[in-house]
């Protein structure tokens, strides 16, 4: 097994969950650099996790440290720039999510791969515990039937404060609100569980959130295989929760967390008569390792070691971005949207506002609403 030199850029606060993780990965990786542009974070962070290249400028750290991977933890407007350059200079990429704040942007990144010879992959890290890998097996198969229905919800709470950072609650600088930067984890899950979707219905709104995106979406998509799904992505609700459920022929598989699961997170119930087919076959499957940083991180250096695709690739993390485009789309133009349609032209590939448009629907809706206490 190769050993993988790590650079860090971005050091805030998801760089200290990488450092952590990456430490877990012990000779796997040499965390060899880090970068950012505030002098000082960029000193405290890598004296408290012993980093000993530092630096302020990217293209330097590339010509100097020379990375295998580097890890982009910095705000999402700079994640699709700051991938081309990598990826262009040889240089693999983990991106934090969202991936890019458009279509367009993102589809940017086949040349850049196919420039340096090397992978994109995004921080999808829920689709990396056992339990999801066992779900995705059954769900589908002969034990616990076709999936017919589901519902994944995030539920998370976000007071004003929280968006004080000038980057946050903008369309410019995150691509978007809960549907782009906190509910994606859980609905890329849910598509790793269910497969490629065809359309989606949406609503957004902005309900309470000083922001000029919305702090509430719902959804309801359907999918290639026939099941039908909704999805909640709020910043409202004070008692959080990240939820999936999926209502199989045969049984009912539900994953209750926050931020991470293990396998006592999820809970099975059989259909009548199912019973002791559903408990083996789950009990069948590995189920030690949970969620995480680190789960994605070791898939990522045993995929380049045997020469295959990244997991969390491009391709996948398109699905996902595409779905977040549509349920904007939806939302902000009241008609379905099928995944396909939003193609280089359509108001909602080059931004998840729709040029402007969600902007002048949430404030429309605003009016209504009572300005944020």
């Amino acid at each position: 097994m190769r050993t993988y030199k790590v650079a860090l850029v971005g050091t805030g606060g998801i760089a200290a969950i990488h450092a952590d993780n990456l430490s877990r990965a012990k000779d796997r990786v040499e965390l060899v650099a880090a970068c950012d542009v505030d002098e000082a974070r960029l000193a405290a962070f890598s004296d408290e996790h012993g980093i000993v290249g530092r630096y302020q400028d990217l293209t330097q750290l590339l010509a100097e440290a020379k990375p295998d991977i580097v890890h982009l933890c910095t705000p999402p407007m700079l994640h699709i720039d700051q991938a081309i350059e990598c990826l262009e200079a040889g240089v693999h990429v983990l991106s934090e999510k969202p991936p890019a704040l458009s279509l367009a942007d993102f589809d940017r990144l086949n040349t850049a791969q196919a420039v340096g010879g090397t992978q994109f992959s995004c921080v999808f890290q829920h689709r990396f515990g056992d339990a999801s890998a066992a779900a995705q097996a059954l769900i589908g198969g002969s034990d616990f039937g076709r999936p017919l229905v589901a519902r994944c919800d995030t539920l998370w709470y976000r007071p004003d404060s929280y968006f004080e950072l000038p980057w946050r609650g903008s369309w410019k600088a995150e691509g978007g609100g809960p549907t782009m930067g906190h509910g994606i984890h859980q609905f890329d899950l849910l598509l790793h569980l269910l497969g490629p979707w065809t359309e989606v219905t949406a609503i957004a709104s902005r309900q309470a959130r000083a922001t000029s995106t919305e702090d509430l979406s719902v959804a309801l998509v359907r999918f290639e295989n026939g099941a039908v799904a909704t999805l909640i992505n709020s910043l409202l609700s004070p008692r959080e929760t990240s939820d999936i459920r999926i209502d199989c022929e045969f049984a009912t598989i539900e994953l209750s967390h926050l931020y991470g699961y293990s396998t006592d997170n999820w809970t099975l119930t059989p259909a009548p008569g199912h019973e002791s087919t559903v408990a083996n076959a789950w009990s069948g499957q590995p189920l030690e390792r949970g969620s995480g940083h680190s789960a994605q991180f070791l898939a990522m250096y045993d995929a380049l070691d045997a020469g295959k695709p990244l997991p969390a690739g491009a391709d996948s993390a398109r699905q996902t971005l595409e779905l977040a485009a549509a349920i904007y789309a939806s939302a902000f133009t009241g008609v379905p949207v099928r995944r396909g349609d939003i193609v280089p032209g359509h108001p909602f590939y080059a931004g998840m506002d729709g040029a402007g448009l969600g902007t002048r629907v949430l404030d429309e809706t605003a009016l209504s609403v009572p300005s944020p206490v």
